[in-house]
Parts: C-alpha cells; structure tokens; sequence
C-alpha cells in the first residue's frame, strides 16, 4: 500500500508511541515527486535557424536571431521566459534573457525570435568581421540557454547545441532608414 511504501525507511515508527509519522511522510512523499518532476520535462532541441540585419547605424546594430525549438515531450511546453547565449565562430556574440509567450505543442516545433541590440563597432570589433565574412560563409555557433516554463512546479528547461548559420542578406528596409 501507499503507506507501507513511503513508511519503510522508519519500519519501527507507529502511531501507537504519541507521534504521527503521517504528516512526515506525506511532507517527504511530496517533496520526492516535486524533486522529480524536473526529472519528467525532456530538454528540447534549440537550433539557431538565422541572423538577419535589421537595424544599421555608426551608433549601433539591431540583429533579429531566429530559432527553431522541436519539443520531445508527449504534453507542450509553455515558455514564459528564455535565457540564452550565442557564440559565432567562438566569440560571444549575445547573450541575455527576455521574457516570452511561446507554447512548443506536444512533440512539436516552433518558431521564435529575439531582437538583440549591438555596438560592434565599440564593443567587439573582431565580431564585425565575423558577421561581414557570415554573408559569405557559414558561421559555426554554440547556443545555450534555458527556457522557464510556465507550469505549477516553476520548472526550467536547459538546452545546448551547435551548428552552422550564415547570416542573411542586410535587408533592404534597414539600409534605407540610414
């Protein structure tokens, strides 16, 4: 039965001796399966799918990131808020956390995007090569991060890969705005 499984750590506890060990064991049966629940939320695949040029200016520069995320489990992920950073042929590239309204369906996929403001001129010079030479060539990347969920256990899902991107054309409309 349910009591004799989470009571047989104590085997000599009984509520004949003036304690109840029912409140224990209920508060310790609970804690366990909150502590593995975590455990339940598979980690989905994050891939970086494009980095595009919306934004272009001395003073800075706006990149639009897109992602594609495949969700194993048998039940969706709602994400309330996403934590990430993005290496471009090993030099950090962005990194930060934003909050957001994505449902990955059940072992589905979706589409997000994060708008990331820069200075490379200022702050990383030798990314404003990689970002010029992406237009030519594929990119190699590291993508980390961790998607909050929004579900009653408050649970977090961390995701890592690596791949290749190559930056798409600078757009038209943000050529035209300078």
């Amino acid at each position: 039965s349910w009591e004799t499984i989470c009571a047989s750590p104590w085997g000599g506890l009984s509520m004949n001796k003036g304690f109840s060990a029912v409140p224990v064991m209920i508060s310790l049966c609970m804690l366990t399966g909150c502590a593995s629940m975590d455990n339940l939320v598979s980690a989905p695949a994050v891939s970086l799918k494009g980095v595009e040029v919306t934004d272009l200016d001395l003073s800075g520069q706006t990149f639009v990131l897109a992602f594609d995320v495949s969700n194993p489990n048998p039940f969706p992920l709602p994400v309330k808020a996403i934590a990430y950073g993005v290496d471009l042929d090993g030099h950090r590239f962005a990194s930060g956390s934003t909050p957001a309204e994505i449902m990955v369906p059940a072992s589905g996929d979706a589409d997000f995007a994060i708008s990331v403001e820069l200075n490379l001129i200022r702050t990383a010079p030798q990314l404003l090569f990689i970002v010029r030479d992406s237009l030519k060539r594929d990119i190699p990347y590291q993508l980390s991060g961790e998607f909050a969920l929004d579900i009653p256990t408050g649970a977090s899902v961390k995701f890592e890969t690596e791949g290749a991107v190559r930056m798409q054309e600078i757009s038209r409309q943000a050529l035209k705005t300078h």
